[in-house]
């Protein structure tokens, strides 16, 4: 899809660019050098608590408020980031939204859910966690608003579609301006689309994904949206994308994701998630230890936000609780 001449504009959303900051005692902790490792901020994005979401949802908002559309839904797990984002989107924008949920619903409203709540989206729980069925779940949602009469604009799971995908396209651009000699960007691969973006505006040498379990075929889902974005075949082999981060699964917390946020939070006082970004950093940490990242060449780590998330996982809070009670005294 090298021509987007036909595609509406996107709505503006996030405040851009998003800031390139220094991680010197991050990268020195790692056995780089203190000017290797840069972190770029989509964190900061604004919209909805932050997040890479925000630079998708320009783009497929741009195209459901081009087509009249009275109400959003989309997909997603209970603490989907992209669900949170597409919310705060709807509210923006005078939307209506409705949230497809994974699973049920638990007792306690935290993280993530809690902000779907505020920002007054409706959450419609599926029962399941399989994704066909999901998707099914969302189009039922859909059909029945426009039996009502409502015009709803259904949003891809991860806001991942090549439509979706030009906000990360954008964003490689960016990054280009701000880091021209960039060797590697590390990023979390969810559903596919950032690392798409990233791979058709650098190529797929620069961009590093690391798989979170959010898909079955990863190489697959981002091989797919780089090739309609381009409108040309992408080999999956030429993609760099580790599958050595997920564990036990989507969700579930790993030694090297934990200690990864530690890190990060101690070295440079920037939090991370426990389900992508917290994998991301654990792939940088490995991808070091390995070689395939060395000192003396610009990585950029992308922080794709999710920080609601970490107060929705039980894992994370329980760890995070016992590591704290070893350092606390009573005077």
């Amino acid at each position: 899809m090298t021509s987007v001449s036909d595609v509406p504009e996107p709505v503006p959303l996030g405040t851009w660019p998003t800031p390139l900051e220094p991680a010197p005692r991050l990268a020195e902790s790692l056995g780089l050098g203190a000017e290797d490792l840069w972190i770029k901020r989509d964190d900061l994005a604004g919209l909805g608590g932050g997040g890479n979401k925000a630079r998708k949802l320009e783009w497929l908002c741009g195209a459901a408020v081009a087509e009249g559309a009275t109400h959003l839904v989309t997909t997603g797990a209970p603490q989907s980031n992209h669900a949170r984002l597409t919310a705060a989107a709807g509210a923006r924008l005078g939307l209506e939204t409705v949230l497809v949920l994974a699973g049920t619903p638990d007792a306690a409203v935290r993280g993530n859910l809690t902000l779907d709540a505020l920002f007054g989206a409706t959450c419609v729980w599926a029962g399941t966690t399989d994704g066909a069925t999901l998707a099914a779940a969302a189009e039922d949602v859909a059909a029945r608003l426009r039996a009502d009469g409502a015009r709803p604009a259904l949003l891809p799971f991860g806001g991942s579609s090549a439509l979706g995908a030009l906000g990360y396209a954008a964003c490689g651009q960016e990054l280009l301006a701000q880091a021209p000699s960039l060797d590697t960007v590390v990023v979390a691969m969810g559903s596919g689309g950032t690392m798409a973006g990233l791979v058709h505006a650098l190529g797929p040498q620069r961009v590093l994904g690391v798989h979170c379990g959010a898909v079955a075929d990863p190489v697959d889902a981002v091989a797919t949206l780089v090739s309609d974005l381009s409108g040309a075949p992408l080999r999956p082999d030429a993609l760099r994308l580790r599958l050595d981060q997920v564990g036990e699964g989507y969700g579930a917390l790993t030694d090297p994701v934990m200690a990864a946020l530690n890190r990060t939070a101690r070295t440079e006082g920037i939090v991370l998630d426990p389900v992508y970004t917290g994998r991301a950093m654990a792939g940088l940490v490995a991808a070091v230890a390995d070689g395939e990242i060395v000192p003396g060449r610009r990585t950029v780590f992308l922080h794709t936000g999710g920080l609601p998330g970490l107060f929705g996982h039980t894992g994370a809070l329980t760890a995070t609780a016992a590591d704290l009670a070893t350092r606390t005294r009573m005077l």
